[in-house]
């Protein structure tokens, strides 16, 4: 159930520039309506934690995760450098449609 709340102009404004700032800020499109229930439903104490509080909780990898993750990489131990790299994507690619072209 709904129920129609009368507001002033400036809280309207106000409002509204929350709500733009959500938006920007965490990319998340919100209705006034949702915006005044979580301002009330949680009492927030700045206008950056009503934002923050439309980011994602997501606090990053564990340091356990983040060592899983590493541990099936392998470093040779030679040093590339950018030469390397456009002789194999360039030269090789050039070599692959040669063979094609013949």
């Amino acid at each position: 159930m709904t129920t129609s709340v009368k507001i002033g102009e400036s809280a309207k404004d106000r409002l509204e520039q929350l709500q733009a700032e959500i938006r920007l800020e965490t990319g998340q499109s919100v209705t006034q309506q949702e915006l005044l229930d979580r301002l009330v439903k949680q009492g927030f104490e700045s206008r950056e934690d009503v934002v923050d509080s439309y980011r994602d909780d997501w606090d990053g990898l564990s340091e356990d995760e983040i060592e899983q993750w590493l541990s099936g990489t392998v470093a040779s131990g030679d040093p590339v450098d950018e030469g390397d790299i456009d002789r194999v994507v360039y030269e090789d690619h050039l070599a692959d449609e040669l063979q094609v072209d013949e």
